[in-house]
């Protein structure tokens, strides 16, 4: 039987197909197949042997490993991100939604580069010379000496980085652009990006020069093809923020040469983008204090303290079925809060609308938030505002427990540095303390201590409220 000429490739996990389907069995995408051209065949047919191997030599795990070399950008927010700078040889990975700075943040980097002495590419796939000069112009970055190219076949941007000196950053913008003359496929495919990912890896390895790869990312928030173009390259980036704040936030997801999840704080100006020093005072600056239903986070993000606003808003539902809209954090996380709430603490917010957004655009991922969302909650149920100068972390258990988080104190100390007194906090978390912290702990034992807390701030209502809940509780205890 006669080998196909052509297959079908998902163009999101690369899975293929002998024909065309609706639905990728792998990842379970629909509309993703793409007709494709067949590999052509290993000379001397498929049983062909390529020769007897060459002996590898094996060593043990303990020897003497130098330090990989950093190279710095002059940006401290993205050294921050990388471990300390750039490292010579390595392929990094940089995604985000249209629009949100990315090829301004690698023009910045590479021109701070290039002031330095650094010879650096940047080779421009989706715009003309013309079009990188104006924004390099609105930047204020026209002066740097960057050496720039628009250029999207392979061999040809191959041929021009391997002539003359060696560069020490290349910024490749973007890498579905590129593509290769010697495969049959439509620029953008998944063969197109995994030949084309390959080479320029190959190329950064073999070179000993740092390879920025620019990504699209899917409507998904995944970088088109992901799992062809992580697990080539050292380390991923994702910038991410919401166009309609100023705020944008350089996530790692992965690096070789650095700790994950660190992030880095830049502010979107008129000339470009500007490092955040300080994004707890950022966040915090437009806070309401007097408004109930906002508690103040403390959080981890990768090695950084950060402090954040969580804002709640409860109110009478109309509907049969009460909305729940959540902007910033788990979905899901917030359904199991309500449900402690009121199983545990007799809260019912089952009659409510319930809205809660983090402010400033920044997403949350660690359950260190239950706590402060927790009293956002009660905060804006029972119209009582929190104090000004007290915030939030700990974990919630399904029982109602108060559990402790990781680097306590390192958020108290953040805190400490912006003027706040109170730290609410759960009980075995005050009790790591070897010394008297820097703030006032209040650490109740339960979830309904916490509610109790919050109650206080408003006598009357928060009466109301217990009663409402203890009645809640006979009826139960009847039924």
């Amino acid at each position: 039987m006669a080998k196909p000429s052509s297959i079908f490739v998902c163009q999101s996990c690369g899975a293929t197909a002998s024909r065309w389907t609706g639905r990728c069995d792998a990842c379970g995408g629909w509309n993703t197949f793409i007709e494709e051209a067949a590999a052509a065949p290993l000379p001397g047919g498929a049983r062909a042997k390529s020769g007897k191997g060459r002996r590898v030599e094996l060593v043990g795990l303990k020897g003497a490993t130098p330090v990989p070399a950093r190279l710095k950008s002059g940006i401290q927010e993205l050294d921050r991100v990388a471990g300390g700078g750039l490292v010579p040889g390595s392929a990094v990975l940089i995604g985000g939604d249209p629009g949100i700075g990315k090829s301004t943040l690698i023009l910045q980097a590479l021109a701070k580069l290039a002031r330095g002495g650094e010879r650096v590419v940047y080779i421009s796939g989706e715009e003309a010379i013309d079009q990188v000069r104006l924004r390099a112009e609105r930047l204020g970055l026209a002066d740097a000496p960057v050496l720039l190219a628009a250029e999207t076949n392979l061999e040809d941007v191959l041929a021009t980085l391997g002539d003359g000196p060696r560069p020490a950053v290349i910024a490749v913008d973007s890498v579905q652009t590129i593509w290769s003359p010697q495969i049959d496929a439509a620029p953008g495919t998944v063969s197109q990006l995994r030949a084309g990912a390959e080479a320029l890896v190959r190329f950064a390895k073999s070179k000993g020069t740092t390879v920025l790869l620019v990504g699209h990312v899917t409507k998904d928030g995944q970088i088109a093809g992901p799992k062809l173009i992580e697990h080539m390259v050292d380390a991923v980036f994702y910038f991410e923020g919401d166009r309609g704040h100023q705020f944008r936030i350089l996530r790692a997801v992965k690096n070789r040469f650095g700790p994950t999840d660190e992030i880095g704080v830049f502010e979107m100006s008129d000339g470009g983008l500007a490092e955040v020093e300080n994004p707890s005072g950022l966040f915090l600056g437009d806070r309401n204090s007097t408004t109930p239903g906002a508690a103040v986070f403390a959080g981890i993000e990768g090695t950084r303290p950060l402090l954040v606003e969580v804002q709640t808003l409860v109110s009478p539902s109309t509907l049969g079925t009460p909305r729940r809209a959540v902007v910033g954090w788990d979905s899901s996380r917030l359904a199991m809060i309500l449900a402690v709430l009121d199983t545990h603490c007799g809260v019912g917010l089952g009659g409510y609308d319930v809205y809660l957004n983090v402010a400033g655009g920044l997403r949350i991922r660690e359950p260190a938030a239950d706590l402060a969302v927790a009293a956002a909650l009660v905060s804006s149920l029972v119209g009582a505002p929190l104090p000004a100068e007290s915030l939030l972390f700990g974990e919630i258990a399904l029982s109602g427990a108060l559990r402790p988080v990781a680097q306590g104190e390192a958020r108290i100390k953040e805190a400490a540095k912006l003027g706040f007194k109170t730290a609410v906090v759960p009980q075995a978390a005050k009790a790591e303390w070897k010394r008297t912290p820097p703030l006032a702990l209040h650490a109740p034992a339960d979830l309904r201590g916490l509610v109790r807390w919050v109650q206080s701030f408003n006598p009357a209502e928060g009466n109301r409220q217990q009663a409402a809940a203890e009645g809640r509780t006979k009826l139960r205890a009847g039924a």
